[in-house]
């Protein structure tokens, strides 16, 4: 299996429900590193998994749309917790979209796995991992 990663950054606010998040319940900051990984069994005609730099343009282009906002206040996040996890999916959901508008180009059809890691300190980090049909 091959594999190639790319990393970005984002910062949001946001807050949780639920005793079980304590004082997290209340407004605060979080800057995520992400790393995206692409994996897939053979290389491409050209001996690539996935062009780095669209990955890379993509990656940042994504995580746009969530950076510097309060996710409290997004819409389509309400009644949701966004967890480091959540956030996670959320990221790998908008990345297969991506790949299925073609801006990933031709290599990205190869592709039959993403894992997306948010690191959200220097100890702690959640992935999600899921294939590409």
């Amino acid at each position: 299996m091959y594999t190639v990663t790319v990393r970005d950054h984002f910062m949001i606010a946001h807050s949780f429900r639920g005793e079980a998040f304590g004082p997290a319940q209340r407004l605060h900051g979080a800057t995520y590193v992400v790393d995206l990984e692409f994996r897939r069994p053979g290389l491409d005609a050209n001996g690539m998994v996935v062009d780095i730099g669209l990955a890379t343009d993509v990656l940042k282009a994504t995580l746009a749309g969530l950076n510097y906002r309060n996710l409290d206040d997004e819409p389509v996040f309400t009644g949701r917790n966004t967890t480091t996890e959540f956030l996670a999916h959320e990221i790998f959901e908008r990345i297969v979209a991506a790949i299925g508008r073609g801006e990933l180009g031709g290599a990205a059809r190869g592709v039959d796995r993403i894992r997306v890691t948010l690191h959200e300190s220097h100890v702690a980090s959640a992935s999600f991992t899921g294939t590409l049909s």
